[in-house]
């Protein structure tokens, strides 16, 4: 008996080790790390070489233009002549004057005493006019104040509506000082928000614009607000004026935004289905052609950037994404992240979708996908 007990035992240790060796595999398996948990959506960014959240710039889309920031910071501390001087530099360059404008008359209307030298000094300077009628349209936005309508006083509307109808002839002196220049009328496109214009007046506005400056990305921009369903049109028009103004826009324009700006106003979902469709699929391409066209010292190519990084990732285009999401690194005030909120939400939230991206990339790199 012990001779077979022996036997039994022998012809077992075989069988014992294969049980052994499954129960092995099988607890490796179930509690070793995932590949979310062994590299995290963070970590996969910074193994790419990609800034952590702190390093984000949250006042603008990308980099200024070479000199715009030390003229900027004289301009803050009361230097006017660095504001004429920058103006005359980039001289009858549409899109540079009017995003320079807008910096400026943002400083104008924290303080406007430099504004008030220049102008002492030089009465009739276009230069000067067109910053002081973009200013009151900026003071006027300060005087309403940035919350949604029900939140905001009856004497908070009062004292906005009266800066608009005030800026109209700030605007019209302007545009009658330098008539070339678009950046008037690109001016009044918020005021024609604010003050609901009908549509007829927006289509002679807009007549105005495109006489002088065809394919303004600041004015498309602008007006494609104003026909918006949440302003003074609809989800249709708005798309309809997308469209087209991107069908006739030369490729390099950065005019292909214009669907994707339409699109992402009007999603109300909380799933991406609707950003994952053949016809998104396609203006997401349209817009990589656009953007490998134009210029890449463009002030406005890192917006269109910002928001062909995002739909790619939402497509699960991630290598592309991150391709994308370099380019505008360290920089993320622009579409869609700033409708999220302010610095630390902005910021969070432009985090969360390029960090999945690049957790995506390094899984897909490790084998691990």
């Amino acid at each position: 008996m012990t001779v077979v007990l022996w036997i039994l035992a022998i012809l077992a240790v075989p069988t014992l080790i294969f049980f052994g060796w499954m129960a092995w595999v099988f607890l490796k398996e179930f509690f070793s790390p995932s590949p979310d948990e062994d590299t995290t959506a963070a970590e996969a960014a910074q193994k790419l070489g990609l800034l952590p959240a702190e390093r984000q710039n949250t006042k603008n889309a990308g980099p200024l233009p070479a000199g715009w920031e030390a003229a900027l910071g004289r301009v803050a501390d009361g230097d006017w002549q660095a504001a004429a001087e920058l103006l005359r530099g980039i001289g009858r360059d549409w899109d540079r004057r009017s995003m320079a404008v807008s910096f400026l008359s943002g400083l104008a209307a924290e303080d406007d005493t430099w504004l008030l030298a220049w102008e002492s000094a030089h009465p009739d300077d276009p230069d000067a006019a067109v910053v002081r009628a973009a200013g009151t349209v900026s003071v006027a936005g300060q005087l309403r104040g940035a919350k949604r309508a029900e939140y905001t006083t009856e004497e908070q509307f009062a004292g906005f509506h009266r800066m608009l109808r005030a800026s109209r002839e700030e605007i019209a002196r302007a545009a009658a000082l330098d008539p070339d220049d678009p950046t008037p009328y690109i001016t009044e496109i918020t005021v024609a928000l604010g003050l609901g214009y009908p549509h007829s007046e927006m289509d002679k506005l807009w007549a105005e614009i495109t006489a002088r400056a065809p394919h303004h990305y600041e004015g498309h921009w602008r007006a494609l607000q104003y026909w918006c369903a949440k302003w003074r049109g609809s989800e249709k028009l708005a798309m309809e004026f997308a469209e087209q103004a991107a069908a006739k826009a030369p490729l390099g324009s950065l005019l292909t935004v214009l669907p994707l700006i339409a699109h992402f106003e009007h999603d109300d979902s909380d799933d991406t289905e609707g950003d994952r469709t053949p016809e998104m699929v396609a203006r997401v391409d349209a817009g990589l052609a656009d953007a490998a066209a134009a210029d890449p010292d463009h002030p406005r190519l890192p917006e269109l950037r910002h928001l062909l990084a995002y739909y790619l990732s939402l497509q699960d285009r991630d290598e592309m994404a991150i391709e994308q999401f370099r380019l505008v690194d360290g920089h993320v005030n622009a579409l869609p992240w700033r409708y999220r909120g302010s610095g630390e939400r902005m910021t969070a939230y432009y985090c969360k979708i390029r960090d999945s991206s690049a957790q995506a990339v390094v899984a897909g790199a490790d084998g691990t996908a």
